[in-house]
């Protein structure tokens, strides 16, 4: 089977006087009756190209699903006479949904059964899940499609049954007033942008519903939740650089939204509410962050309780009854750290050179216990409280992982100078492997977003195949802070491609890496990463996997239509603008398909994906192919029934991830099954 063409109706563009053309261009009307055909074909192609890889994909699958416990119970997570918790089930692909009271013997009541709200479609996916504050209703929204827009019900927990409400259209966030009669919740403008709250009052229709704020300015998007405390409902409106928060008492929901700090271009800011306080963490002076603390409308009387820390990020804060939990990060990894009403900040300390932290679920306010989670690339995901006054850790619980032995593996933290700068890099492999050996390089680098090491059943098939696992923590992302986003992003972009480029040089210097046997890997702007890192260097890489990637910048910036375009402006710079348009330019992957001998390549698409539209693979794949002067493989493998984040089933999603990962190991030349 050949591979599908194309190149038809070709359209010519000219901007800051130069004219270029986009021959599939026609790719983006999902309407056209040729589109969705020719997507399918890919599929077909990319399945018949691939098929000798079945047994290998087959063992994958099998080998992570051996090493999960696949029927489990979360950890329970307590919030005043309830206890709430998870339940996965052998042969289910999603979880329910628990609760029981803390004096009872009776089995859980399940209060959402994810399989059931599947129904048996290929995809669903839940917004949000929260209990009122008397906890005698559940409000919770799905998606069946993948473009994350979400319709919202309401459950009588008593009963079990849902109200006749249903409100559509909604996205994530949401809060109940104090008394559970009313529900905020979030919608979307034309471009996919969270722009308006709304309230409902349970018992109306929707058409009824009151309009509470509206964000006009699409740099920003709005976010929607309660304080830790539960008395005030924040609207929080967020670019990329600058912030604003409103507050609602949550016992007088009809209140007008007052403006906690006005926004200030260029600043952003985090609020909690404390005992009659506010805390705010603000980066304005302050590139990593510090935080304050006022009473309501006397923030020019603030104090300061963490100053900034040009080696220290600070995070959010999480107020608890007598204590303050800070999280952010130190040296390359998360930190947390604790101020206690009555003494002074410590911080709570980790052994292992690199590892990955969350906050837990901690639904209680009025406790001196804080959760969080702790995992590693070695590490299984561990569930820990640790008591604030004593500071004592209980493992409530691990993650159980059959059939895996950590000392069989190895894990370790490695710095490559870039630029005057050092430049971490994590990696994971089998204890004794012989090195040089072949090499999957991980990227993301954008948003301030930070990968840290995490554990996954998925991996091991790679390690125990002899291949080394890596994560460059590269520019632009927040592995090291406010500063590290700020050198890889606007005019600044180039660096986070060079780090990458620059640490599988350092891989292969250092004999980690062997010579021609490099992958890489990344997703989303990861995947705009593998786009640059491609046609800057196609010899270096053996096979490149660009999942749901961002590589048709130029169009895609260009157009405020395409969902998410104008807040990404602060991000990526705009095109419409003479010096913006070249900073991108001079790395949109999709401008830059120059011929070459270019690697084996795999990307992948999510037909209804918000974030990263669908035709931004296709189009590259498409351009590649009439451009490639090698004979490795060139693939588009698009979901016509999800989004951004793939198959939404577990079993789909470790199909998928099997199917990825048996490319990798037969391009690398280690695919045995």
């Amino acid at each position: 089977m050949s591979a599908p063409l194309a190149s038809r109706r070709p359209v010519a563009s000219e901007l800051h006087g130069e004219s270029w053309v986009d021959e599939y261009r026609w790719l983006r009307d999902r309407d056209d009756p040729e589109v969705v055909p020719y997507l399918e074909s890919e599929n077909a192609f990319t399945e018949e190209s691939t098929s000798r890889l079945e047994a290998l994909r087959e063992a994958i699958f099998n080998e992570t699903r051996a090493r999960v416990q696949e029927t489990d119970l979360s950890a329970p997570a307590r919030r005043g006479e309830w206890w709430y918790g998870r339940r996965t089930e052998e042969g289910k692909q999603y979880p329910q949904f628990l609760r029981w009271l803390l004096t009872t013997d009776h089995d859980p009541q399940v209060i959402l059964d994810q399989n059931e709200l599947a129904d048996h479609r290929s995809f669903c996916d839940i917004g949000q899940l929260t209990v009122s504050s008397d906890q005698t209703r559940l409000a919770y929204s799905v998606d069946h499609s993948g473009n994350e827009t979400f319709a919202l019900r309401f459950r009588d927990l008593g009963t079990g049954r849902d109200l006749d409400d249903e409100v559509a259209g909604t996205y994530y966030g949401g809060a109940w007033s104090a008394d559970g009669s009313r529900f905020f919740y979030t919608t979307l403008d034309h471009a996919h942008r969270p722009y308006r709250i709304w309230q409902h009052v349970l018992g109306q229709d929707q058409a009824q519903d009151t309009l509470v704020f509206q964000e006009d300015d699409e740099r920003f998007e709005v976010e929607l939740g309660l304080t830790r405390d539960r008395l005030f409902i924040m609207i929080e409106a967020i670019s990329s650089t600058t912030s604003e928060t409103r507050v609602i008492p949550s016992e007088s929901p009809d209140g007008t939204p007052t403006i906690l700090l006005s926004r200030n271009p260029g600043v952003r800011y985090r609020a909690e509410h404390h005992r009659g306080h506010w805390l705010v963490v603000t980066d304005d002076e302050a590139p990593n962050g510090r935080l304050i603390s006022f009473e309501p409308g006397a923030a020019s009387d603030a104090s300061e309780l963490i100053p900034h820390d040009p080696l220290q990020k600070v995070g959010r804060v999480l107020p608890f009854a007598r204590h303050l939990v800070v999280t952010g990060r130190r040296h390359g990894n998360p930190a947390i750290s604790v101020i206690p009403d009555d003494g002074e900040r410590f911080e709570i300390n980790f052994e292992e050179p690199a590892y990955r932290l969350g906050v837990g679920e901690n639904l209680d306010y009025d406790t001196a216990i804080f959760r969080f989670t702790y995992e590693s690339f070695l590490a299984p995901r561990k569930v820990i409280d640790i008591d604030l006054d004593t500071r004592t850790q209980t493992i409530v619980k691990e993650t159980p992982t059959p059939n895996y032995d950590a000392s069989q593996y190895e894990q370790r933290r490695i710095w490559a100078s870039v630029d005057d700068v050092e430049l971490p890099i994590t990696l994971v492999h089998r204890k004794g492997l012989v090195l040089p050996a072949p090499t999957l390089l991980y990227g993301y680098g954008a948003y301030e977003s930070s990968i840290d090491p995490w554990f996954d059943p998925c991996q091991f098939p790679l390690l125990d195949r002899g291949v080394v696992f890596a994560v460059a923590h590269i520019r632009g992302g927040g592995e090291m802070g406010r500063l590290w986003h700020e050198r890889g992003r606007m005019g600044n972009k180039i660096n986070t491609f060079r780090d990458f480029i620059a640490a599988a040089e350092f891989l292969l210097e250092k004999g980690v890496a062997r010579e021609g046997q490099i992958a890489a890997r990344g997703v989303s702007a990861g995947g705009l990463l593998m786009g640059a890192v491609t046609t800057m260097r196609p010899e270096l890489w053996a096979a490149v996997v660009a999942e749901v990637p961002f590589v048709d910048a130029v169009n895609t910036m260009l157009d405020p239509s395409i969902p998410l375009t104008v807040g990404e402006w602060e991000e990526w710079g705009n095109p419409a603008i003479a010096d913006q348009y070249q900073w991108i330019k001079a790395y949109s992957p999709y401008e830059h398909t120059i011929p070459a001998d270019y690697p084996a390549i795999l990307a992948t698409a999510g037909f209804n994906d918000p974030r990263v539209a669908y035709w931004e693979p296709a189009k590259w794949v498409a351009r590649l192919r009439t451009v490639n002067k090698g004979s490795r493989p060139i693939l588009l493998k698009t979901e016509m029934g999800a989004g951004h984040g793939g198959p939404s089933g577990r079993y789909d999603a470790w199909r998928d991830e099997a199917f990825i990962l048996a490319f990798v190991l037969d391009q690398l030349g280690v695919g045995k099954v």
